[in-house]
């Protein structure tokens, strides 16, 4: 047998335990802070049925789902008359029945209409669970990568708008991540911009053309929207929009003004006018808000409240989360009127953002403390019930396997970050004592076994 060259597909990466410590230590931060909003964990399958997925993302986002190849007698059923008459994308579908998850919020609201008779509405979920897409991987977008969610079904009430930003803050704050920066924008007013341009029937065309903004400038913008049909009398008039000045209340002010009597947008302005209002009331730590009216979000299922979350300034990564309103995802599942809202955390490009500002403590919590070096069988013998009695109380630590060399066991230890070591060879039982040496200052003392578990109990 031909030996493999060891490789990952782009786009994917293995963890070093230094690296799963500290991303063990976000999720945890993660979890106390959707928990203490009242958020109930869920997990759903890693692949769903194609059609739970497919025409929920727009065009561009059903592009990039991972589909999954038939296998079996499955693959008897293929389309291979589209094939023939060069209908790729009808012979592709019928390879497969099954895709990966693109996102969290889809299989969501299918698993919310599926359990709707056992689950308690309002129903408040968050969900961590790994989503693929076929992306072009580079420095902080992956082809598999963790997402962080918190979802309200069953509510449409603005309150869980602010409760999404107050929960972003307390986040950041905990995580002592300050300067992030939050857009907001609504899609009844981009419903309005596009009423006013006279572009309602391009309004999926409109909104993923200016969700591309901030990556392919103006002239990009209005390059696309030309392809896409777009006169120039409608781009002339939707240029005001896209250089729009001004604090938070100046440009809302302005887009009131500029879209008055336009009933969509009048709705979208009354919700963000409570929202800021109400956000205004609180003290954000960690977060500053920012109305940007190019933000579309070019997801299809959003209907309200949009938000997109940047890192501090200077940290040129792309957003690290967002989300928004959607009223009627749960209709394709057949749960009519249930309105919903849910925020996403970019788990890894977070995690990119604390290793850059040096944000993650040192060392992460839940790493060995301690080494027990191993003198023999006599020694490691009564280490052994050490160390049983110190993982009852949750004290990590290790034996070293077998009895070599001092400086080879002492080395192990620097290399990996051990603080402590506890020897206890044949003269120390003699003398029924043991060392303790701290392995960062090379300092040692000396200590009587029977205060064995006082003393090390004191390191944790």
């Amino acid at each position: 047998m031909s030996s493999v060259k060891p490789t990952i597909p782009k786009g994917t990466r293995d963890f070093s335990p230094a690296v799963l410590s500290k991303r063990n230590f976000l999720k945890a931060k993660l979890i106390a802070a959707f928990e203490s909003f009242g958020f109930q964990p869920i997990e759903t399958p890693a692949f769903e049925r194609s059609e739970t997925l497919l025409g929920k993302y727009g065009e561009e986002g059903d592009r990039l789902i991972f589909k999954i190849l038939n296998s079996g007698e499955k693959l008897k059923n293929a389309d291979f008359e589209a094939f023939k008459k060069g209908k790729l994308g009808k012979f592709s579908d019928s390879l497969s029945q099954k895709a990966l998850r693109y996102d969290l919020t889809v299989p969501f609201a299918r698993y919310v209409a599926q359990y709707q008779n056992d689950i308690v509405f309002p129903f408040r979920r968050y969900q961590i669970q790994t989503v693929w897409r076929a992306d072009r991987p580079q420095y902080g977008r992956f082809q598999e990568f963790l997402q962080c969610d918190a979802d309200v079904l069953g509510e449409p009430s603005l309150w869980q708008e602010v409760e999404g930003v107050l929960l972003y803050d307390r986040l950041f704050s905990n995580l002592d991540l300050k300067g992030v920066q939050i857009h907001l924008n609504h899609r009844k007013i981009l419903e309005g911009i596009a009423h006013l341009i006279g572009a309602e029937s391009q309004l999926i065309n409109f909104t993923v053309a200016l969700d591309k903004l901030s990556k392919i400038g103006i002239d990009g913008v209005v390059n696309e929207l030309r392809s896409k049909g777009f006169k120039d009398d409608a781009i002339e008039r939707l240029q005001p929009f896209l250089s729009l000045k001004g604090d938070f209340k100046t440009k809302l002010l302005t887009i009131t003004e500029a879209l008055e009597g336009i009933e969509s947008a009048k709705d979208g302005v009354k919700e963000l006018k409570f929202i800021y209002k109400q956000l205004n009331r609180q003290s954000l730590n960690a977060v500053s808000l920012k109305l940007d009216i190019t933000l579309a979000r070019g997801l299809n299922y959003y209907t309200g409240l949009i938000l997109e979350v940047m890192p501090p300034g200077g940290i040129q990564i792309g957003s690290i989360g967002g989300g928004g309103r959607y009223d009627k995802l749960t209709d394709l599942f057949g749960l009519k009127n249930t309105s919903g809202f849910g925020i996403s955390f970019g788990f890894d490009r977070i995690f990119l953002v604390l290793e850059e500002l040096n944000l993650f403590p040192t060392p992460v919590d839940h790493m060995t403390k301690l080494l027990f070096l191993n003198f023999g069988d006599d020694s490691a013998s009564f280490c052994f019930d050490q160390l049983t009695k110190l993982r009852d109380l949750k004290f990590p630590c290790e034996l070293y396997p077998k009895p070599v060399k001092l400086k080879k066991q002492l080395n192990y230890a620097n290399q990996c970050s051990i603080p402590h070591v506890l020897i206890l060879g044949s003269e120390e039982i003699q003398k029924q004592v043991f060392v303790l040496k701290n392995m960062v200052s090379g300092t040692q003392k000396e200590h009587p076994i029977e205060q064995m578990l006082e003393v090390l109990q004191k390191l944790n």
